[in-house]
């Protein structure tokens, strides 16, 4: 099955409006792509169409709030009556609260569950209502170190998280026994530069930052892209410090536990004192009209990286295995000459 991304691609992506999905809106219309874009912000809904038709494809900006899954499964339906049938789907809109877990009230744990969790669960629903009658389509679900790995002061965004990589593992054994012709991978981030730092809702005494190293979401959205057109792995890890937050956490928890609770609230914060009227998107858009475009990138492009190591041996797998067993084989025969000549 061919699952390269060209003019003839449909592609829907949620939280297009800003952040990592503005980027993949820009990644994917480079490809020529008939895009959807799904987000509740006008004003960056215009800008993410405007991107995509200057990257070269067809943009379809749709204002729907994606915890409402009957507005989701009409956004489906619109999207193939005026682009056709959806060929990839990926799953990018959250929303989260910045503050200890006993600050962060009900009705707003509530509401990030229903948008981080029960958003990519309705896209998904949608996507796979069309998809698996044509045994056919690819659905990428943006993850996030965070998924396997809680920290303070974003207990809502972890546990979601957690949530969509456990709905994720449930949902590919099933899809690998039911209806293999239809795949779905996900993708573990790094903190990333995006607008989130300065429109999700926060109490902490300074403003908000990724825990470093700061990756560029132009990274975040070409591994989007990748994992859109090679599906068959279940899941890619982007950034080194993923790789070894995950590692870490699963043979020594209990001591990142630990590190965590003496770093993770001055690591998530700048020395600048947060605005008290710093927008917040948790109920209302940031970027609605009247608001402004906050684009892909946030405040951080100074401290950001712009490439990705881990990102391009993930890509390049059987070149990086090659070269490791070459290099090992080498070792192996120079220890060998050694030895005879002894």
């Amino acid at each position: 099955m061919k699952y390269g991304i060209d003019r003839d691609s449909v592609v829907v992506i949620t939280g297009a409006s800003g952040g990592i999905g503005r980027a993949a809106a820009r990644a994917f219309g480079a490809r020529g792509a008939r895009i959807a874009l799904l987000a509740r912000g006008e004003e960056g809904l215009d800008g993410a169409a405007d991107d995509v038709e200057r990257a070269g494809g067809r943009a379809l900006p749709i204002s729907v709030d994606v915890a409402d899954d009957d507005r989701v499964e009409q956004a489906a339906q619109r999207v193939e009556d005026e682009l056709g049938s959806i060929d990839v789907w990926v799953n990018v809109a959250f929303s989260s609260v910045f503050a200890p877990f006993w600050e962060i009230e009900p009705a707003e744990f509530k509401r990030i569950t229903e948008v981080t969790y029960l958003g990519y669960v309705n896209g998904t629903r949608a996507a796979l209502k069309r998809m698996m009658p044509r045994e056919r389509g690819v659905i990428v679900q943006c993850g996030s170190a965070l998924a396997y790995r809680g920290i303070p002061l974003q207990s809502g965004y972890c546990g979601a998280k957690h949530a969509v990589q456990g709905f994720h593992d449930a949902l590919r054994a099933e899809l690998l026994h039911e209806c293999p012709g239809v795949k779905v991978t996900m993708v573990e981030m790094p903190g990333v530069n995006t607008p989130q730092f300065s429109w999700v809702l926060s109490r902490l005494p300074r403003r908000a930052q990724p825990v470093p190293p700061i990756y560029q979401p132009e990274i975040a959205a070409d591994a989007l892209l990748y994992a859109a057109e090679h599906p068959r792995r279940r899941e890619y890890w982007v950034g080194g410090s993923t790789v070894g937050t995950l590692v870490a956490n699963k043979f020594a928890a209990g001591l990142l536990d630990r590190y965590l609770a003496r770093t993770a609230f001055s690591s998530q914060q700048t020395d600048q004192k947060r605005p008290r009227d710093q927008a917040a998107n948790l109920w209302e858009p940031a970027d609605d009209a009247g608001g402004h475009d906050y684009g892909a990138h946030g405040r951080f492009d100074e401290e950001a990286h712009p490439h990705s190591p881990q990102l391009w041996a993930a890509k390049h797998k059987y070149l990086v295995g090659a070269a490791t067993a070459g290099a090992a084989a080498t070792g192996a025969a120079v220890g060998a000459a050694r030895l005879l000549r002894r």
